[in-house]
């Protein structure tokens, strides 16, 4: 039979504040992160009830906690905490243990190449009103570049912390139902859940 699914496909879309992102970039980013995970997901359950199996989503840091110029990507992955959490209550009846993971940055590839964000970087401008542009002015537009050639530095090369949480979620007896791996996704985590909105704003 079939033990395990684990949800990992995922794609980033164009790092840039939610006003100025197209709603091309929602609709894919909901597309893939969350309805992709959603119909895999519902495929096999009833393969994992024979099992009581496991199934494993790969949401993100920005699943959990709002992150500026993430709004497509991490409402994506919100979405998909959520179904995981509601999964996780509403499958327990038939020994199916639902888990989510919350990595913080891995160089994994899902950054893109040059060419995507040159044809994201073109949609974005061509759609954007004159006010807008105007608002936020050329030189943070042509910024926008900047931080994602830097984003890869940012990430850790390392990935075996997310393959360890993928391998105890699918492995151990008691697998936990939010796991962590990596810089900061944790603390971050905790900042936004016990102290006031204001201060993680501030933070």
């Amino acid at each position: 039979g079939l033990w395990g699914v684990v949800n990992n496909a995922g794609i980033l879309g164009f790092p840039a504040d939610g006003e100025l992102l197209p709603m091309s970039t929602y609709r894919h980013c909901m597309e893939v992160n969350f309805f992709g995970a959603v119909e895999v997901s519902k495929t096999f359950l009833p393969l994992l009830r024979k099992s009581q199996g496991r199934l494993v989503n790969m949401s993100s840091m920005a699943g959990g906690i709002p992150l500026p110029r993430y709004a497509a990507y991490g409402a994506s992955k919100a979405a998909l905490s959520m179904f995981s959490g509601v999964m996780r209550q509403e499958l327990s009846k038939w020994g199916i243990k639902v888990m989510a993971i919350h990595p913080s940055g891995f160089r994994t590839g899902i950054e893109g190449t040059a060419e995507q964000w040159d044809k994201q970087e073109k949609e974005l401008m061509e759609n954007l009103p004159a006010d807008t542009r105007q608002a936020y002015g050329e030189e943070y537009l042509l910024g926008l570049r900047n931080y994602l050639l830097h984003l890869p530095s940012q990430c850790a090369p390392d990935l075996s912390p997310v393959l360890g949480a993928v391998l105890h979620a699918l492995l151990a007896r008691r697998p936990q139902g939010l796991y962590t791996p990596g810089k900061g996704a944790y603390i971050f985590l905790c900042i936004f859940c016990c102290f006031p909105l204001c201060f993680y704003d501030f933070f």
